[in-house]
C-alpha cells in the first residue's frame, strides 16, 4: 500500500464532476440573470419606497409649478433671468437629494452582498450592473415626472426639441447623482460618513454651479448671453452637448468606481473586544464545557429582593386574523396561538420553555411579561397569589431579548450603572448602588471587561456571547424577582452558551426566577435547567415538570406512552422528546400529545401547583408603589443626560466629522466669497453675500439634519427595550438627547461663525457678530432637531432619509433666496 500511495496520481484519470473547474457555480450571464431576477423581485416587495419617491416628486412639481407660474415669470430684461434660474436651480438640487436616497440603500445592502460575493455566490460586477441598470428606468420615470409636470407650467422654451434636451439633461443629471451616490455609499460604508460627505459633495456642485455667486459686469450681444457669461456658463450650441458629454463621462466615471469598489473593498470584519483576563479565565480551551456550566456558582448579593412566583391558568391568546389566511378561505375573524396554557414558575427554579418552530413559547413569554401590546389575552396570570398588574410587575421583573439591543458607544460598566441608576429604587444611596453593580458584573463575569466599548452586533465592541451577559447584567441590576430569557444561548457556539448559562445559574442560585426559551439546545446545556414547559405548534402545552437528573423524567414521561420510540443510549434527550412529539410522529402514531399530557396524573399535579401558588401567602401583601417610575422626572433627566453625554463623546464617527465637515465647509465658502463682505457696491455684491449666508446655512443645517439621523435610529431601539421596562418616561428621554444635540451644535455654530465671519469680511461690531452667531446656531439647532423628529416619527431610518429629500427641497424654495419673497405667488407667502 505504501507503494501505491508514493505513486503521484495521474489527474487526467479524475472525474469531471470531482473538482469544479470554474470560480462560480454558474457562467457569468447566468449568474447575470440570476441576480437580475432577484432584484426585481426586491425592488417589487419595495415598490413603496419607489411609489412613494414619485409620490414625493408629485407633490413637490405642483409646489414648483405654482411657485414659478408663467404668468407670474416675465422675460426679456437681465432682471428678470432671476426667477428662471431659481426654477432651474431648485430643480437640479431636487433632483440631487431624489438622488441621495441610493446612499441609503447602498450601505443597508452591503452587509449582505459582501457575506455572497465572500462565499462566491456571483461576480460582484454582476450585482453592481444589475444594481446599475435596474434603477434605469426608475431614474427616468422620476425625471419625466419632473419634467413633464414643470417644464411648460414654468415657462421654459415651448420648442419640443428644448423639452426633449432639457429632459435628457435632467435624466443624465439624476443618473450622475446617483452614480455618485451609490460610489459614496460603497465606499464610506459608514451612515453618517456617507451622509456627511453627500452634503458636502451636494454643496460643492452647488457652489461652483454659479447660483450664488456670479458677475454681472461681463459683455454680452443679447440678453440671454449676458444671463448665461455672468453664472460662467457656455454660451454658444455646443456648449450643451458638452455639458451633456461631461455628465455621461461623470456618470460612467462613478459606476465604474462602484463596480471597482464593490469588487475589491472589504465591509471589515467585526472587532470584538477579548482581553487577556478573559482569555485566562473563560476561553480556556482546555477546560470541558460540562465543567463550565457546572463550576461553583455564585449568589451572595447587597441589595434584598423579595422572592415571587407566577403561576397562570387556561391562558389563551388570539390576534386578528391575517389577510393572507382569509383570502385562503379562513371563515374565523380570530387566529388562536396560545390554547389552554397552564403552568408555575418558582423561585430558585431555572424554568426552560422549549418547542418546535411555531410552537408559541416566545409568544408565551411575551405575553406572561406583558410585552405584547395587541390581540386578546384570555385566563388568569398571579404574582404570589396576586392578579398580576402590569405596572407593579415591570418593576419587579426583567427581560433579556434575544436581540441584546445597547447602546453602542458607552462602555459596559456604564451600561450596567445606568441600568441601576434608573430602575433601583429611589432609597438606594449611590454607594450602594455602585456595589451592586460591582457584584453584579462579577457575578456574569463582566468585570474584567468593564472598559471595554459595547459596540454594534457584528462589527466593532464585544463578541455575542459576551453581549449576552451584559444583556442579563443589565436586567439583573435592577433587582428583579423574575427574570424572562428569550433564547439566552441563540448563535453561539458550545462553550460561549455554557459560559451564559453559567451566568443564568448564578442569577437562579440568588433565588430569583429564571424562565428562559431554547432551541435545540445540547444535553450539557440541558441538563442545566431543573424543569420544562414543552409545547407544540399551535400553542398548546404537551409536557410541564420536572427535568430530572440527565432528563430522566421526561424520558420517562414520553416512553410510557404507547408507541413512543426508547431514547438511545448517548443521545440528546432535547432532540429526541422534540422528535419523538413532532406533528408526524402524532400522525403517524395517530395520537396527540396535548390531550394525552391534559388526561395525565402530571396535569392534575401541576394544577394543585398552580391552585396552591394562586393563594397569597399569609401575610404576604400585594405589591405596589406610589410612582410609576423608580426614580423622579428630575433624575431621569439626569441619568439620560449623563449616557447621552457619554455616547456622544465616545462618538468620532459623527462628532468629530461633524467638527471637520464644518471646518471644510468654512474654509470652502470663506475661499470662495474671500472679502466680498467688505466691497458692498451694488445690488449684486449683496445678493451674492446672501447667497454666502444662505448656502453655508442650508447645506450645513442639512448635514447636521441627514446625519443625525443613523445615531437617533440606533439608539431609538434601545429606547424602546428600556421603554417596556418602563425605566423612565419617554420625555426625560427626549430632552436629555435634545440638550446633548443643542450643546454640539452651539460649540459647531461658534466654529463655523468665528472662521466664516473673519474669512468673507463681515463688519466686527459686537451686537452683528453675537446676531449672526444667534441665527446660525438656531438654524443648525431647527434642521438637526428636525431630523431627530422625522426618525422619531418614521417607521424605519430609511424612510426618514426619504422624506428628507422631500422636506429639504421645499424648505430650499421657500428660504427668500432661490425666489425672492416678493416674487413668491401671493398664495404661498
Amino acid at each position: 500500500m505504501l507503494k501505491e500511495l508514493q505513486i503521484p496520481f495521474d489527474k487526467s484519470k479524475t472525474h469531471p464532476a470531482a473538482l469544479t473547474t470554474s470560480k462560480y457555480g454558474q457562467s457569468s450571464w447566468e449568474s447575470f440573470k440570476t441576480v437580475m431576477s432577484r432584484e426585481l423581485l426586491l425592488m417589487k416587495r419595495n415598490s413603496f419606497i419607489y411609489i412613494f419617491k414619485v409620490t414625493q416628486l408629485l407633490i413637490l412639481g405642483l409646489v414648483a409649478m405654482t411657485v414659478f407660474l408663467r404668468t407670474k415669470m416675465p422675460y426679456g430684461q437681465i432682471s428678470d433671468s432671476a426667477k428662471f434660474f431659481g426654477a432651474l436651480t431648485f430643480s437640479l438640487i431636487t433632483v440631487l437629494f431624489n438622488g441621495f436616497a441610493e446612499l441609503q440603500f447602498t450601505i443597508k445592502m452591503l452587509p449582505t452582498f459582501y457575506k455572497q460575493r465572500d462565499f462566491l455566490f456571483f461576480p460582484p460586477w454582476t450585482f453592481g450592473l444589475v444594481n446599475i441598470i435596474s434603477k434605469v428606468p426608475v431614474s427616468l420615470v422620476e425625471s419625466s415626472v419632473w419634467v413633464i409636470l414643470t417644464y411648460y407650467v414654468m415657462g421654459f422654451a415651448p420648442a419640443a426639441g428644448r423639452f426633449f434636451r432639457h429632459l435628457l439633461a435632467f435624466f443624465l443629471t439624476h443618473q450622475m447623482a446617483m452614480g455618485l451616490f451609490r460610489f459614496l455609499g460603497a465606499v464610506l460604508k459608514s451612515m453618517v460618513v456617507a451622509n456627511t460627505l453627500g452634503m458636502f459633495v451636494i454643496l460643492v456642485i452647488f457652489i461652483f454651479g454659479g447660483f450664488p455667486n456670479n458677475d454681472t459686469s461681463i459683455a454680452a450681444r443679447t440678453v440671454g448671453e449676458a444671463i448665461l457669461k455672468s453664472r460662467g456658463l457656455f454660451t454658444g450650441d455646443s456648449g450643451f452637448w458638452v455639458s451633456i458629454g461631461a455628465i455621461v463621462g461623470f456618470a460612467i466615471l462613478f459606476n465604474i468606481l462602484y463596480l471597482l469598489a464593490l469588487t475589491y473593498l472589504s465591509f471589515g470584519s467585526s472587532s470584538n473586544t477579548v482581553s487577556d483576563e478573559e482569555n485566562e479565565n473563560e476561553t480556556n480551551t482546555s477546560m470541558p464545557i460540562d465543567e463550565a456550566t457546572n463550576r461553583p456558582t455564585r449568589s451572595q448579593i447587597t441589595l434584598p429582593f423579595q422572592p415571587l412566583s407566577l403561576s397562570f391558568n387556561h391562558v389563551n391568546y388570539y390576534v386578528d386574523m391575517p389577510a393572507e389566511m382569509r383570502e385562503q378561505g379562513f371563515a374565523e375573524s380570530r387566529l388562536q396561538l396560545l390554547s389552554d396554557i397552564s403552568g408555575a414558575f418558582r423561585p430558585g427554579v431555572l424554568t426552560a420553555l422549549v418547542g418546535v418552530s411555531g410552537a408559541g413559547e416566545t409568544i408565551l413569554m411575551d405575553v406572561l411579561a406583558g410585552r405584547k401590546t395587541s390581540g386578546s389575552i384570555e385566563g388568569s396570570i398571579t404574582l404570589s397569589g396576586y392578579p398580576k398588574k402590569q405596572e407593579t410587575f415591570a418593576r419587579i421583573s426583567g427581560y433579556c431579548e434575544q436581540t441584546d439591543i445597547h447602546s453602542p458607544n458607552v462602555t459596559v460598566y456604564e451600561s450596567i450603572l445606568y441600568s441601576a441608576w434608573l430602575r433601583l429604587s429611589s432609597d438606594v444611596d449611590e454607594k450602594t448602588r455602585k456595589i451592586f453593580v460591582e457584584e453584579v458584573m462579577t457575578l456574569v463575569e463582566l468585570d474584567v471587561l468593564r472598559n471595554a466599548m459595547v459596540g454594534l452586533p457584528g462589527v466593532d465592541g464585544l463578541s455575542t456571547e459576551q453581549r449576552k451577559r451584559l444583556t442579563i447584567a443589565v436586567e439583573l441590576v435592577a433587582n428583579p424577582s423574575i427574570i424572562f430569557m428569550d433564547e439566552p444561548t441563540s448563535g453561539l457556539d458550545a462553550r460561549a452558551a455554557a459560559i451564559v448559562m453559567w451566568a443564568v445559574k448564578n442569577t437562579v442560585n440568588t433565588g430569583r426566577t429564571v424562565v428562559c426559551t431554547i432551541h435545540q439546545p445540547s444535553i450539557d446545556i440541558f441538563d442545566s435547567f431543573d424543569e420544562l414547559l414543552l409545547m407544540k405548534r399551535g400553542g398548546r402545552v404537551i409536557y410541564a415538570g420536572e427535568l430530572g437528573h440527565y432528563s430522566h423524567k421526561i424520558v420517562e414521561y414520553f416512553e410510557a406512552i404507547p408507541g413512543v420510540e426508547k431514547i438511545t443510549e448517548g443521545y440528546n434527550p432535547a432532540t429526541w422528546m422534540l422528535e419523538v412529539s413532532s406533528p408526524s410522529a402524532e400522525a403517524r402514531l395517530n395520537i396527540n400529545f396535548a390531550d394525552i399530557y391534559a388526561d395525565s396524573d402530571l396535569y392534575r399535579k401541576n394544577q394543585e401547583l398552580i391552585k396552591e401558588l394562586s393563594i397569597p401567602p399569609p401575610g404576604y401583601e400585594d405589591l405596589s408603589f406610589p410612582t410609576k417610575y423608580s426614580q423622579n422626572f428630575y433624575n431621569q433627566c439626569v441619568a439620560n443626560f449623563w449616557k447621552q453625554y457619554k455616547s456622544y463623546w465616545k462618538n468620532p464617527a459623527h462628532n468629530a466629522m461633524r467638527f471637520l465637515m464644518t471646518l471644510i465647509y468654512a474654509l470652502v465658502f470663506g475661499t470662495v466669497f474671500w472679502q466680498k463682505g467688505t466691497k458692498i457696491n451694488s445690488q449684486q455684491d449683496l445678493s451674492n453675500l446672501l447667497g454666502a449666508t444662505y448656502a453655508a446655512v442650508f447645506f450645513l443645517g442639512s448635514a447636521n439634519c441627514i446625519t443625525v439621523q443613523p445615531v437617533v435610529a440606533i439608539e431609538r431601539t434601545v429606547f424602546y427595550r428600556e421603554k417596556a421596562a418602563g425605566m423612565y418616561s419617554p420625555l426625560s428621554y427626549a430632552l436629555a438627547q435634545t440638550c446633548v444635540e443643542v450643546m454640539y451644535n452651539i460649540v459647531q455654530g461658534i466654529e463655523y461663525t468665528l472662521i466664516i465671519y473673519s474669512m468673507i469680511g463681515y463688519e466686527w461690531k459686537a451686537a452683528k457678530f453675537f446676531y449672526f452667531l444667534f441665527f446660525i446656531i438656531s438654524c443648525f439647532n431647527y434642521f438637526t432637531l428636525f431630523g431627530m423628529m422625522l426618525v422619531a416619527l418614521s417607521s424605519s431610518a430609511m424612510l426618514a432619509n426619504i422624506i428628507i429629500a422631500f422636506v429639504l427641497p421645499l424648505w430650499n424654495l421657500f428660504s427668500g433666496f432661490l425666489v425672492t419673497r416678493p416674487l413668491i405667488p401671493i398664495w404661498w407667502r
